[in-house]
């Protein structure tokens, strides 16, 4: 909603992305204690499934094992992504390097599509769990 959004303030590309730049970090900072909570209750509610850390390699074991290593691989790429991109794409718009912002941006949007297909599979997974074996 924001990046649409933010055509309608202004044409300039570089504006653009520092203005989005900005409403993400006041972003960022609600992610981490949220992701925190997600996590906390993750391994509270993985105690309804195991009795013990063998149970992780029999069914229905195995998928909260496989759900547990997508998240441990979700949350590198989120916070590559936004140390590594978010810095480089502001530092570029702030020294408006068009060119350079698209390239990036290029490499960025793969890896948030990536992010998205490991959401969707965390989520099928957490689906899975409820079916009864």
């Amino acid at each position: 909603m924001v990046i649409p959004a933010s055509r309608l303030l202004t044409t300039d590309e570089s504006e653009r992305t520092q203005i989005i730049g900005k409403i993400a970090k006041l972003f960022g900072r609600t992610v981490t204690p949220t992701l925190i909570i997600i996590i906390l209750t993750g391994i509270y509610n993985a105690s309804w499934y195991l009795r013990s850390v063998q149970d992780l390699l029999i069914y229905p074991g195995t998928l909260l094992l496989t759900k547990i290593i997508l998240v441990i691989i979700l949350l590198i790429l989120i916070y590559v992504h936004n140390v590594y991109f978010g810095k480089r794409i502001m530092a570029l718009a702030r020294e408006r390097n068009i060119e350079g912002l698209k390239k990036i941006r290029k490499t960025s949007r793969k890896i948030s599509a990536l992010n998205l297909i490991l959401m969707a599979t965390i989520f099928l997974l957490a689906v899975l769990m409820q079916i009864p074996p």
